[in-house]
């Protein structure tokens, strides 16, 4: 039996009690596939699983509070769920987890740039070959060549909480020591052209506030800074310094809680790599107290505490 099977046997005996069971299905093309919510047993067959669900579904938990809800997680948004319950935002005991190994996602983006997607027909994923058929050519491609950037420093492609697994464990397939290299090869750069990259980049954004609607763990909904008129943190002009300011503001509020899901670089439609402000604060929260978000549903984040002496600061020898 596959892990697809598997997941559709389990969610058929859960789906009675529970009020809806959030997964994906085929969306309007062959590289594209969608949340949707099973309600009945008859919406079970449209369940897919493969490298182009990408969607961190946890996304929905917040907003279902009082029902009884069944997720499908892969390996990485398992952290989001743990997170979540770090932070008393979801019950655990209203949300039942099914899991899933996963091997990778694509990305559009690197998809777009090796085939024409208006001709794509058809798409498959075998092991590590992605067949994609444009036209009347069906090409190969390595299925690292074409996954998204966080699945090359991945650590956790097996879910980490789970009530129910489908398939078996998956190896680690990305390397951790290159988690954050991107970010070290910026910091080399000197501190005008790294000024000069980010005005260029807020200079293309829109406002269109994707990245925080995306965001699994920005749940401040209607009190967000970016719509707040009392107090007025930012006007409506579209200078790049309001657009700066809120982008920092969105980071800083993440700090200690992302998991570097890449929902908010995934759907920014001016393709801004506003991942990187999220993934240099993890990369300090690590260092200064040994702590990675959304591993351990027992830890208390580290900026949701207080201690007079932290091991790694020394601020009474300044």
């Amino acid at each position: 039996m596959s892990r697809l099977d598997t997941l559709k046997e389990q969610i058929r005996k859960a789906l009675p009690d529970l009020d809806l069971v959030i997964g994906w299905e085929r969306g309007f093309d062959p590289f594209h596939a969608t949340p949707f919510h099973i309600k009945e047993e008859a919406d079970i067959d449209r369940l897919i699983f493969d490298a182009t669900c990408v969607h961190n579904l946890a996304s929905f938990l917040t907003g279902l509070a009082g029902k009884k809800v069944g997720v499908v997680v892969k390996g990485c948004d398992s952290r989001t769920v743990v997170q979540l319950i770090q932070e008393k935002l979801i019950d655990r005991e209203s949300v039942v987890i099914f899991g899933l190994p996963c091997t990778g996602v694509l990305d559009k983006a690197k998809l777009k740039a090796a085939v024409d997607l208006t001709r794509v027909s058809a798409l498959d994923v075998d092991g590590d070959t992605v067949r994609i058929t444009s036209g009347d050519e069906t090409v190969e491609k390595d299925l690292k060549d074409l996954q998204a950037t966080k699945c090359d420093s991945c650590k956790y492609p097996n879910p980490l909480e789970f009530d129910h697994l489908a398939g078996k464990p998956v190896e680690p397939h990305g390397d951790e020591a290159v988690q954050y290299d991107r970010i070290k090869a910026f910091e080399d750069t000197p501190v005008e052209e790294r000024f000069d990259f980010w005005v260029g980049e807020m200079d293309r954004c829109i406002r269109c506030y994707a990245c925080r609607n995306a965001c699994p763990l920005c749940v401040c909904r209607d009190h967000c800074i970016g719509d707040s008129r009392d107090p007025h943190w930012l006007s409506q002009e579209t200078d790049i310094r309001n657009k700066w300011m809120f982008q920092l503001i969105h980071a800083m509020h993440l700090a200690g809680r992302c998991t570097e899901c890449g929902e908010c670089e995934r759907a920014c439609p001016m393709d801004i790599p506003v991942l990187m402000f999220k993934k240099k604060l993890s990369s300090i929260v690590k260092d200064l107290f040994n702590y990675e978000s959304g591993v351990d549903p027992t830890a208390v984040p580290p900026l949701f505490t207080f201690q007079v002496d932290e091991e790694t600061i020394n601020e009474r020898g300044w």
